[in-house]
């Protein structure tokens, strides 16, 4: 009996896996199966989702299912594979300022804790940004011997900025003993794709701080691939929502190991997608 509910498990588990690769200390990315993802459950010490572009409120879209059909499937895995957090990275709303108090009760609606940033998208002051979400642009938190510093890349007008470099440095210096920084940017730094931005310093920075393990982006919705700064990933999560992007609407995983590999894949709430191979 106990055999036959793994099996079932894992065999949902691989139909909702789109895609999966396993990014190493050295900073090597070897690809796994959806098979090899699940036999490592046991071995998780985090595990987060990053989940970007639900463009709520934009107009013809089914912003309302679309967001929450993620929320459901978030809290569904976390059901039995604990999420001990989102990042909700940008534009989450389309715009409209008005929609940002409504997005946050879907929000609110997950299970464990999240935090957000903000997008080219999430057009409203900073002023009104922290008495909705009680965060500020730029922050950073722990989580064991992990860091993760979220650094705002837009503003009221939605145009796309570097990150504030003084206020980063900082926060990398303070964690500098930190095993594991995660980065968190909506807006891409190098022109690798199409509404990407250049901002040499950003990798000038990052590159004197080698307990930074990934960088995270929303942004570009047809991307649910990994960009490499020398040895640093930088990872996509495709969209939540929108009008354009990636065939699926989905969101990813990241987990720790407790032997310090990486792992990531994305979730695909509807139909199983081929595995991107790079």
């Amino acid at each position: 009996m106990e055999n036959n509910i793994k099996n079932q498990s894992r065999r949902k588990f691989i139909q909702q896996v789109s895609f999966a690769s396993a990014l190493l200390l050295t900073g090597k990315i070897t690809d796994l199966s959806a098979e090899e993802v699940f036999d490592s459950k046991a071995k998780v010490k985090l595990r987060f989702v990053a989940a970007s572009d639900f463009h709520y409120g934009q107009p013809d879209t089914a912003y309302d299912e679309m967001t929450q059909t993620v929320i459901k499937q978030i809290n569904l895995i976390n059901k039995t594979n604990r999420i001990d957090f989102c990042l909700i990275n940008g534009d989450i709303i389309h715009n409209e300022k008005s929609f940002l108090p409504q997005v946050k009760k879907k929000i609110d609606e997950l299970d464990m804790p999240y935090y957000v940033a903000r997008g080219n998208h999430d057009m409203v002051t900073e002023e009104f940004w922290n008495q909705v979400w009680n965060m500020p642009l730029n922050y950073s938190f722990e989580f064991k011997d992990s860091a993760f510093i979220i650094a705002d890349t837009a503003n009221e007008q939605g145009e796309y900025l570097s990150p504030d470099l003084k206020w980063m440095e900082e926060r990398l210096n303070y964690f500098k003993n930190k095993k594991n920084v995660f980065l968190v940017l909506h807006i891409p730094q190098a022109k690798w794709t199409k509404h990407a931005i250049d901002t040499p310093a950003f990798f000038e920075l990052i590159k004197k701080y080698p307990n930074i393990r990934l960088g995270l982006h929303g942004h570009e919705h047809d991307q649910d691939g990994v960009k490499m700064a020398d040895k640093t990933p930088f990872l996509f999560d495709s969209h939540v929502g929108g009008a354009w992007g990636t065939p699926y609407k989905g969101f990813r995983v990241v987990e720790l190991l407790n032997d310090g590999t990486i792992i990531t894949y994305m979730m695909n709430p509807t139909e199983k997608m081929g595995e991107l191979r790079y």
